[in-house]
């Protein structure tokens, strides 16, 4: 087969949240960007071929506040709004269209990175092929990209990377083992079963594992729609190399616990286990599966470790559990240090996780995005720059899609000043645009504010402690003490007291205005996420969230544009013609609910 050649700014492998978000942001500012994904579709372990949820920093609503903005709150409220009913191959159409959406991404699905060229330490070419159409691609760029999770580009490149489990003196981290071991987090495979009018009898194929009652109870048994995550193992094995192995053995575990749910089950799970108190405060259905119906098995193992690639920096336990803010800080995480037992279902005396409190949000510095050894290399996703315990933090895939938005943000702004190494970026000249555009892009860096042009905000009414003049500070969510240490206790939102209502901006001299970001709220205090629990989704709103404004109006003199229907948290505006003011208006009309407006932000441009 001969080779097509593709040439862009950016390359990125993978295309699970991480490559999604970071291909959304390299085009969005500017840069041509080739995407290579070896499935079919998008979204990695959020996909329809597994279906995990996108869990982040809010921990699944143990710390609200907490949650990611930028673009994954982007496609989590279209999500919810596009796809109420909670179809998950809706979820793959939808990522596919935000990428579609984009010109300047070239999108190469069922492509796999088979190699690649490098010269002083630094990648030349990738190589790909795609089995499907019998075609080979030589991809040439600037700056590379590994989201692949289980650093594929990295290891053609020859990226420094580990695997497994750090001695505990290494890097004083009081919960690692005496001795470093291969040890690793297992893979999962789900599955979804629906509710019946009259029973449906269930007949566990030969192969299939079979349970007692004593080896699952540890493990909460009673949720019957959404499979369980503790169906997991291959820990003990190499999670790359034996996948095939670990995907057949998972596929006879999670037919031997639904033969167990539906045939064998004879008692109640111990209400004391590690899931149930995971699940805490959630309604469990009663515990019997006899009218329960499987709908869908998956056929592919999600993936929670295997290989990391090293940076200069390595995201440390003692990182995640003090909170460290870096001065190099371009996204954060607040998931637990979630420890799993590497044999899974076969380790019956232990629960199925043990979590170590990360009391608050911490940031991750750019120096544990690109490889120490590979100059134009980057990654985002589970395989940053962190040991085996920081990485239990790290690997959830809202925080999985900051960390890509953030790199690919980052390799855009290198293209646009004509480096050649990511380290460059560290100069804080070139820092601090960085900082300053993902904070311009409704990203949040937790000890890091935007900069504003000086200017007035007054409004028609306001609530106390949400007043107008917050408008001007910054920061775009609220925040206090319990998120971090450092965080004054502040709402950093105009809220009015009534609706419709006006918020006015007005500069000391006359600007030159060519557009106008707003943002709104979408109800951070919430959880947001496609989920096939329904005990989880109850949590939320599938559907507009009610605080976001949906009818305004921007005006200035005789210069106005006019919005109906929003329900999006960031919405930008760009003028064909220039608005020559000192004063911008912002009247609001609706919302999807509340009784009030509310607003973060309103960036001039």
């Amino acid at each position: 087969m001969a080779a097509t050649r593709l040439t862009a700014d950016i390359c990125i492998a993978g295309g699970g949240m991480a490559g999604v978000c970071a291909a959304i942001a390299a085009a969005r500012a500017g840069a041509s960007v080739v995407l290579l994904q070896d499935r079919s579709v998008l979204g990695g372990n959020a996909s329809s071929e597994i279906r995990m949820h996108i869990a982040g920093a809010s921990c699944s609503g143990r710390r609200p506040g907490a949650r990611e903005s930028g673009i994954i709150d982007e496609i989590r409220v279209e999500d919810a709004v596009r796809n109420p009913y909670r179809s998950p191959h809706l979820f793959d159409l939808l990522l596919y269209d935000l990428v579609r959406r984009e010109p300047r991404i070239t999108l190469l699905l069922d492509t796999d990175c088979t190699g690649c060229d490098t010269e002083q330490c630094r990648i030349r070419r990738v190589h790909a092929v795609r089995t499907l159409t019998e075609e080979r691609f030589t991809l040439e760029a600037a700056f590379f990209a590994d989201c692949t999770g289980d650093c594929r580009l990295g290891l053609e490149a020859g990226a420094a990377m580990r695997m497994g489990r750090e001695a505990r003196a290494e890097f004083d981290e009081p919960d690692a083992p005496a001795e470093a071991d291969s040890a690793m987090l297992g893979s999962t495979i789900l599955f979804t079963a629906r509710e019946m009018e009259h029973a449906v009898p269930f007949t566990a194929p030969p192969w299939a594992r079979r349970f007692t009652e004593d080896d699952l109870r540890l493990r909460s048994h009673r949720e019957f729609e959404y499979g369980y995550w503790w169906v997991e193992w291959g820990g003990h094995l190499d999670t790359v190399r034996d996948n095939d192995r670990i995907r057949h053995e998972l596929l006879a575990i999670a037919m031997g616990v639904w033969d167990h749910v539906k045939n064998h089950c004879t008692q109640p799970p111990d209400p004391s286990a590690a899931y149930e108190k995971w699940m805490a405060g959630q309604t469990l259905p009663a515990a019997s599966a006899a009218n329960w119906a499987l709908d869908w098995v998956g056929m592919l193992p999600g993936k929670r470790e295997s290989r990391r690639l090293l940076g200069p920096h390595v995201l440390t336990q003692g990182d995640v559990t003090s909170g460290r803010l870096f001065p190099d800080t371009v996204a954060y995480g607040g998931w637990w240090i979630d420890l799993h037992p590497p044999t899974g279902v076969d380790a019956v005396n232990e629960y199925p996780c043990r979590q170590i409190e990360v009391p608050f949000v911490y940031g991750i510095p750019l120096r544990s995005l690109y490889s120490r050894n590979i100059s134009n290399l980057w990654m985002a996703g589970r395989n940053v720059s962190a040991t085996h315990l920081a990485f239990a933090s790290t690997r959830v895939m809202a925080t999985c899609a900051v960390l890509g938005q953030a790199i690919g943000t980052a390799m855009a702004l290198a293209v646009r000043r004509g480096l050649t190494a990511a380290a460059e970026l560290l100069e804080p000249s070139l820092l601090d645009t960085l900082q300053q555009t993902l904070l311009a892009e409704d990203c949040f860096l937790p000890g890091v504010a935007a900069r504003l042009p000086h200017a007035r905000y007054s409004a028609s009414s306001e609530l106390a402690g949400h007043e107008a003049a917050l408008m001007g500070n910054g920061i775009t969510r609220a925040l206090d003490p319990t998120l971090h240490p450092t965080f004054a206790a502040c709402s950093n939102q105009w809220v009015s007291a009534e609706l419709p209502a006006t918020l006015d901006v007005e500069f000391d001299e006359e600007r030159r205005i060519h557009g106008v970001d707003l943002i709104f709220d979408t109800g951070f205090s919430r959880e947001l996420t496609l989920s096939m629990s329904d005990a989880f989704t109850r949590k939320m709103i599938r559907g507009p969230q009610p605080e976001t404004v949906a009818d305004y109006t921007l005006s200035a003199g005789e210069r106005q544009l006019r919005i109906t229907g929003n329900y999006q948290r960031r919405r930008q505006h760009r003028f064909a013609e220039p608005w020559i003011t000192r004063h911008l208006r912002l009247s609001v009309d609706r919302t999807h609910g509340a009784p009030n407006a509310r607003v973060f932000a309103i960036r001039i441009h």
